[in-house]
């Protein structure tokens, strides 16, 4: 039996590695040319030292020089000593080009572009064999013509047929602009999986905030959390600036169907708005949701959002148990992180 084992680099890369059975992280890795970073191979230099972000496994032997009680505790592993039982997420804290790997490339075509309102378009391609990514990841495309590339995260689960994305349309941005005039069946190539930014295994009740359409990658856990089921509450508060700015929301309708506990919120922040909720994401949060700091919280959006938002919670006197968050910019990810107490 085999396991799936995601490798993402410190740089936000992410490769996907089988582990055959009895096969240590950093054997399945080797065996397709990735060099964990490692001195020994025997659990004592703590060389390959790495954090298992979800999954599990045989943590296997070593020394408490190598890996202390309390660090295999909080989540660290040594690779060339952790066995996987299940599929995993492993972060590798060292660059993909160290590792002596980089982003994958493919090539697919364009089935077709929806407009979705006056400022918003979403696109699918055809899915590339070969292709995994972990829900909440994005995707370096290049723009049709030019070798200009632009990010954007899935905003289709891992396990759909087709890769869907949200676009901001952008009067003259260079994606938006091509894509309004595009033709199904035109070839198109992009390089990844990629970001720091995607669902970790759920063990407490999920915030998601999101900011126009950094909705993109909540789209995709929350179609995977469909794929397995979630057994904690999952709430999302989904702010943007104007009314024509909402999209997505009969598939969020969808969602609230198939998946108990899930529930959202929208809100419109321009002043002229007719939504019946107005301002910004944390005026809608209700205190409850914080859950004494029993919560693990998801935001993604531009920068004066992410950076507000970190504020907010510094201000409510509650420290989430985790705080992955991805600031966007109109041509892509800018920047990720993860705050966890």
């Amino acid at each position: 039996m085999t396991h799936s084992i995601a490798l993402n680099f410190e740089d936000g890369v992410t490769r996907f590695v089988e582990a055959r059975a009895g096969e240590t992280v950093a054997d399945a890795a080797y065996r397709l040319g990735i060099n964990i970073p490692l001195d020994c191979r025997d659990g004592a230099c703590g060389t390959c030292k790495c954090r298992v972000e979800s999954g599990s496994y045989d943590g296997g032997s070593y020394i408490e020089d190598a890996l202390t009680d309390e660090e295999a505790a909080s989540g660290l592993a040594l690779a060339c000593q952790a066995r996987p039982k299940t599929d995993m997420v492993v972060a590798i804290p060292a660059a993909s080009t160290a590792c002596k790997t980089r982003p994958q490339s493919f090539e697919t075509v364009l089935r077709r572009v929806e407009r979705l309102s006056d400022t918003s378009l979403a696109f699918m391609l055809d899915r590339p064999a070969g292709l995994a990514f972990l829900p909440g990841q994005y995707v370096n495309l290049r723009v049709p013509g030019t070798e200009q590339r632009r990010s954007y995260s899935f905003s289709s689960a891992p396990g759909a047929d087709a890769l869907s994305f949200l676009v901001r349309d952008i009067p003259a941005g260079l994606m938006s602009g091509w894509l309004r005039a595009a033709q199904p069946g035109t070839a198109m190539e992009f390089t990844g999986p990629a970001g720091s930014f995607y669902l970790r295994d759920v063990t407490r009740p999920l915030l998601f905030l999101a900011g126009g359409t950094g909705l993109a990658p909540f789209m995709s856990m929350l179609g995977r959390l469909v794929e397995t089921g979630c057994d904690h509450p999952v709430r999302l508060v989904y702010g943007v600036t104007h009314d024509a700015d909402l999209v997505g929301l009969a598939q969020l309708d969808a969602y609230v169907a198939a998946l108990p506990g899930f529930s959202y919120v929208t809100t419109v922040a321009a002043e002229g708005s007719t939504h019946p909720r107005r301002g910004y994401v944390t005026a809608h949060v209700e205190a409850g949701w914080l859950n004494g700091g029993e919560v693990d919280v998801y935001l993604c959006g531009p920068p004066p959002m992410v950076d507000a938002v970190r504020g907010w919670l510094a201000a409510q006197g509650v420290t989430p148990n985790a705080f992955h968050y991805e600031k966007f910019s109109p041509s892509g990810p800018a920047e990720a992180g993860r705050l966890a107490a």
